[in-house]
């Protein structure tokens, strides 16, 4: 067998990922003679001792008849939390039967600089295996894969088709924490809706705009800009957004802190401090960030930066569940919701 029965695979484009899965499945199924069973387990660090007692019984026991099987581990570092755990799953990585494979699949964030948990990748290479990274395309690197997507698929694409896919799906969207993981499966899905519309006739830009609805995707970022801009249906579309991808803890945190950045530039500003001075006090080394903020805080008078971060206070007891404040999902969203609309919206909504 000349394919090392070990892979990790990494990186915020999720279909490229299960893909590479496929194919090294296939390919070990071609050079053992027989097809692989797929067993999936995901980590959860509460039960990671019997997961991983598991997953060792499964990759550790030699194929008798037919083919072995290929676990697929998701959520890796969650089996790694202690360091009992950690040590027992780098076990196991040396203890794969004949016949037997182990992926570890990280859906890595958009942006990530490296796999994680970096050591289980790096015992993975040690040891031959395959450790690969799958970036999401963007801009025009997207609008290349969806054109060679459609060559591979036999479908024709007017000049402009490929490009108005890439920017219907989000792929142009500029800001780095702009969640990616599913733009290509999304481009591929909405590939096989077009195809199924032309037929044969290439599909073009037009057809795009009246069948692909537009799925951008969240940044907190650009939802903390458009809440720092007092821009409201801006902010709730990121925010609704936001809510399938971000913890309600960190959306608190980087509201928390944009609402005191303001409130401190203002004041400063007030004071007739020079921006220069601003930002050095603040630690923000950025011309181009104070300047936003500048441009923020104008729009904003301290009494309404107050209120905000008072509001912030309250949502944060929603969602830790202090005494008297413990609800459910749907309320808490909704009070994230009043808060945008409520707090920063411009001060001329409310008057």
């Amino acid at each position: 067998m000349t394919t090392v029965p070990l892979a990790f695979f990494w990186g915020d484009d999720e279909l490229s990922a299960a893909r590479a899965v496929d194919r090294f499945e296939a390919a070990l199924a071609a050079e053992g003679g027989a097809p692989l069973e797929r067993w999936i387990l995901r980590g959860n660090r509460n039960a990671a001792t019997g997961q991983l007692a598991d997953l060792n019984e499964r990759v550790a026991t030699p194929v008798m008849f037919g083919g072995g099987t290929l676990a697929v581990v998701l959520n890796a570092g969650a089996l790694v939390v202690k360091n009992e755990d950690r040590d027992a799953f780098l076990a196991s990585l040396e203890l794969i039967a004949s016949g037997n494979a182990l992926v570890i699949l990280d859906a890595s964030q958009s942006g990530a600089k490296a796999p994680v948990p970096k050591r289980l990748a790096d015992a993975v290479a040690s040891a031959g295996g395959t450790v690969r990274q799958f970036r999401s395309p963007k801009g025009g690197a997207l609008s290349g894969w969806i054109e060679a997507e459609a060559r591979d698929r036999g479908l024709a694409l007017a000049p402009g088709a490929a490009k108005a896919i890439a920017e219907r799906v989000g792929g142009f969207v500029q800001e780095g924490d702009a969640e990616r993981r599913h733009q290509t499966r999304i481009a591929s899905m909405e590939l096989d809706k077009l195809a199924l519309y032309r037929g044969v006739e290439p599909i073009r830009p037009d057809d795009v705009r009246a069948l692909v609805a537009e799925a951008v995707p969240g940044s907190v970022w650009a939802f903390t800009d458009a809440v720092g801009e007092r821009r409201v249906e801006p902010a709730l579309e990121l925010l609704d957004r936001l809510f399938e991808s971000t913890p309600e803890p960190v959306l608190l945190a980087v509201l928390h802190r944009r609402v005191r950045e303001l409130l401190e530039t203002r004041d400063r500003l007030d004071a007739g401090e020079r921006l220069p001075a601003i930002g050095k006090a603040m630690g923000i080394n950025t011309d181009y960030r104070m300047e936003k903020l500048r441009d923020q805080a104008k729009l904003w008078t301290t009494t309404g930066l107050i209120a905000a971060l008072d509001g912030l206070v309250e949502l944060d007891a929603l969602v830790k569940g202090a005494p008297g404040s413990e609800v459910g999902e749907t309320q808490r969203r909704l009070a994230f919701g009043l808060w945008v609309i409520d707090l920063a919206g411009d001060d001329r909504r409310r008057a």
